[in-house]
Parts: structure tokens; sequence; C-alpha cells
């Protein structure tokens, strides 16, 4: 285990990839580290992370989890939540990961679109710059509306607006509304 102490989450996500990379479970690190990584630093004391597992694969991933000395809850969303499931992942210190999985509209293709960048002398994948914008655009928050404002502006290469109009449709007409309105701002 990486992390020595409290404030660590990004050292806990290291040590949760690697295990989802021995497993072959594509990953994608989302939330706030990859909106440090889209635009501003913005601090955050967990880290986030959308699967690609159903939720039988994830109660294994849990106990395997486990077994490698880490907490575990798994919860399920019910029908009207857009996350089928949360495995949330902490150490001993109160570090946290959060695996999500089955956000509902997500293009699974935001896979295999994902960057990988270099961390702490390994990899990890972080979601691509227009999925990224999609899902903030799905999220809706004002946190979320500002990261997804600071992504489109930070962008040193052209964003595919294209792109991040499909996927925001198929977030719903909401986020695709929330997309045309930063988009004219």
């Amino acid at each position: 285990m990486r992390a020595r102490g409290p404030g660590q989450s990004a050292l806990l996500l290291l040590d949760v990839a690697a295990l989802l990379d021995d497993r072959g479970i594509d990953y994608v690190v989302v939330g706030a580290m990859a909106a440090s990584i889209h635009g501003p630093i913005r601090g955050t004391a967990d880290a986030d992370a959308l699967v690609s597992v159903a939720v039988p694969k994830l109660k294994q991933l849990q106990r395997e989890l486990k077994k490698a000395g880490f907490s575990t809850d798994l919860r399920h969303g019910d029908a009207d939540d857009p996350i089928g499931a949360l495995l949330a992942v902490t150490d001993k210190h109160g570090n946290r990961v959060d695996l999500l999985a089955g956000l509902r509209g997500l293009d699974t293709a935001a896979f295999s679109r994902a960057i990988t960048l270099a961390f702490q002398g390994t990899s990890l994948r972080v979601v691509g710059r227009e999925d990224f914008i999609a899902m903030k655009c799905f999220a809706g928050g004002p946190q979320d509306i500002v990261d997804a404002r600071q992504a489109l502006r930070a962008a040193k290469e052209q964003i595919d607006i294209d792109l991040v109009r499909r996927l925001s449709r198929r977030f719903g007409r909401p986020a695709a509304d929330v997309f045309e309105q930063l988009l004219s701002s």
C-alpha cells in the first residue's frame, strides 16, 4: 500500500488501479482528479473512477480488495439512480476511492478515449476531455458546470464539439441543454 497517512487518496487510487489493471478491468479516473487534468487544479478528499464491469464482477472485485487489506462498501443504485452501483474503497488512513459502475447514458467508448498519464512512477487512465465535459453537463451541479466550462476554456487542443453534443444527448436533454448553454456563454 502506497498511502502512508490521511489525505493520500490519489495513492490509494494507484493501488486500486493496479488491481484493476491486473484483472483486465477498464477504468477511467473522473471527478475532481480528472477536473485537475482538464482544467485548474481543484482539491478533493477522495478519488473517483468509472469501471467497466457488471455488478457480479464488482462483487468479486470487492472480495479481492478486502483480501488485499482494504475496507469496502458496495452500494446499489435504485431504478432512478444514474449510477448502477458504487464500491467505496478505504484504507486504514481513511483515504477513499469510489468505483462507479453502470453510469446511465455513458458511451462505452469512453474507456477507449481515455488518456494515459504518468503519475508517481506508474500510469493512470483519465477520462478524455469530451467525455468529461459531457459527464459534467449530465451531473449538472454548480461545481460540475464550473468544471465543464473550465475544461472547455483550458483546452490546448481543439475540442470535438460534435462528439460532446452526441455524448451529452446520450445523457438526456437536460445535459445537452447545459452543454449548449456553455457554448453560448
